[in-house]
């Protein structure tokens, strides 16, 4: 169900939504988050679609905040959008669209919706702040998500995050390379448990995701890394990890099946398709400390990172 409230307050929303649930039954004492969503319009049905997804294993209540369309007049105007039940999937949609004053103070308009003595996560699907922890929006949250993989300059971006970084900041680019990094390892513990000398990750020129997962193995392998960017449209296609009996090559031509070279073993491969939005999503939301680990990869490993061209 979709109720429309045109030119109305965040109060009048919080009641309707009381309202809804003492008619409906519903209580929002399962609701263990808020996820705050700072959207353009352009965002704003893929960005509640992922998180429908991902509030029927993280219940919660979804405020997504996004510039009204231009119009004539000066006076600040909010339009609200409240779904419920099957348009909601497990959480409660609440869609604020404002302009003039009341978007130059997002907090402060979304306050009144935050469920009490619950976490409040802010997302950014398109990019993010310069400074997410600095952000009004983010400065209240415990967990703050952005996703590089989306901004207009997605590596230019990743450099300036890292020189912001505070815990509890993330970037869906590192939720999108959690399975690499589980498939790497496996195939570097496997025997004769040489030292890897040098890492080289390949893929799409402007996905943050090989500057994070390259940064990482140079992190933990203590090796020089490098990306190397290519025309490809699919993510990181391969990684190579130099040993002195031969490389580790994990191959993902396709962006669905990888394979695993190992030197005097069999080619062995599985699925590893392009991990969808809303799965990235549900993974960040699995926890709500910050990650150290991100962090570190983030302060610390991506500006060790060497970065050529592929065929230069």
């Amino acid at each position: 169900m979709i109720i429309d409230m045109p030119d109305t307050t965040t109060n009048a929303v919080g009641k309707r939504l009381a309202y809804l649930r003492d008619e409906g039954g519903a209580v929002a004492l399962g609701r263990v988050l808020t996820l705050v969503v700072v959207a353009e319009e352009a965002d704003i049905e893929d960005s509640v679609r992922a998180a429908n997804q991902a509030s029927h294993e993280h219940p919660c209540r979804v405020v997504v905040v996004a510039p009204l369309a231009q119009r004539q007049g000066s006076a600040p105007r909010l339009d609200a959008e409240i779904r419920v039940g099957g348009d909601a999937g497990a959480s409660e949609v609440v869609v604020l669209r404002a302009d003039g004053e009341m978007l130059e103070h997002t907090d402060t308009l979304v306050m009144p919706l935050l469920l009490p003595d619950a976490p409040i996560v802010v997302w950014w699907p398109t990019g993010g702040p310069e400074d997410p922890s600095a952000d009004p929006m983010g400065a209240m949250a415990q967990r703050r998500i952005t996703d590089t993989t989306t901004a207009a300059d997605p590596v230019a971006m990743l450099h300036r995050l890292a020189g912001t970084f505070r815990p509890g900041d993330t970037d869906l680019a590192w939720a999108r390379v959690t399975l690499w990094r589980g498939l790497i390892a496996a195939a570097v513990e496997q025997p004769p448990f040489e030292p890897v000398t040098a890492v080289r990750v390949e893929g799409q020129e402007q996905h943050t995701s090989l500057d994070l997962l390259a940064a990482w193995l140079g992190q933990r392998l203590r090796c020089p890394a490098t990306v190397v960017r290519t025309d490809s449209d699919d993510a990181i296609t391969r990684v190579t990890l130099e040993r002195k009996s031969g490389p580790i090559v994990l191959d993902r031509p396709d962006g669905r099946t990888v394979s695993i070279t190992q030197p005097a073993k069999p080619v062995r491969r599985m699925a590893l398709p392009i991990r969808a939005l809303s799965e990235a999503l549900i993974e960040e939301l699995r926890r709500l400390d910050p990650d150290e680990l991100y962090g570190e990869v983030l302060t610390k490993g991506v500006a060790r990172v060497e970065t050529v061209k592929a065929g230069a």
